[in-house]
């Protein structure tokens, strides 16, 4: 299904959306997590981000799947492709993150809105810490899975071409004059 556009792989196309997508989705939960006053400004944004996140996972991870089998297989393409699969979880718990956070302030809105003021019961603070919590290390895993997969592409990618450009030992060195 996902394989290639006017005969380019689509791979390339769908993970540079998925490369800006997951990481601008991981900024915004954590900031609408550890900052109240952006999560009120920002509203659905975080949530509608990851959102975008959790679609494009799985499509990045679909035409990967097509482009190895085009390339063939190499351990850097594996390696690649294993992380790749780990990354779905963590966009999924971001996602749940967002939606916990989401959930905070749109009570916290609901209630003002009512002109009620509600006293936060312990297990409110609880949720509220949770929801933190999760959209925190959410964030992180995320972020830290997109580089690790971004790294293992570009040497999956890359390798034999920065291999062959790269001058023979003793060569281009300072010091071999």
């Amino acid at each position: 299904m996902l394989d290639t556009i006017a005969g380019l792989p689509i791979h390339p196309l769908i993970v540079h959306a998925t490369v800006v997508i997951v990481p601008a989705a991981a900024l915004a939960v954590a900031l609408a997590a550890l900052v109240p006053r952006f999560r009120r400004w920002a509203g659905i944004v975080p949530l509608g981000l990851s959102a975008l996140a959790v679609i494009l996972t799985p499509l990045s991870t679909q035409s990967g799947e097509s482009l190895e089998e085009r390339v063939g297989e190499s351990d850097l393409v594996e390696a690649h492709a294993q992380l790749g699969d780990g990354l779905l979880k963590w966009v999924l718990l971001l996602f749940v993150g967002a939606a916990l956070l989401y959930w905070v302030d749109w009570t916290a809105k609901r209630a003002a809105r009512a002109g009620t003021t509600i006293a936060p019961t312990t297990g409110r603070r609880v949720l509220a810490v949770a929801a933190i919590v999760v959209a925190l290390v959410a964030s992180l895993g995320t972020t830290v899975q997109v580089v690790r997969i971004g790294h293992s592409g570009a040497q999956a990618a890359w390798s034999d071409v920065v291999d062959s450009t790269n001058p023979p030992a003793g060569e281009g060195d300072a010091d071999s004059d």
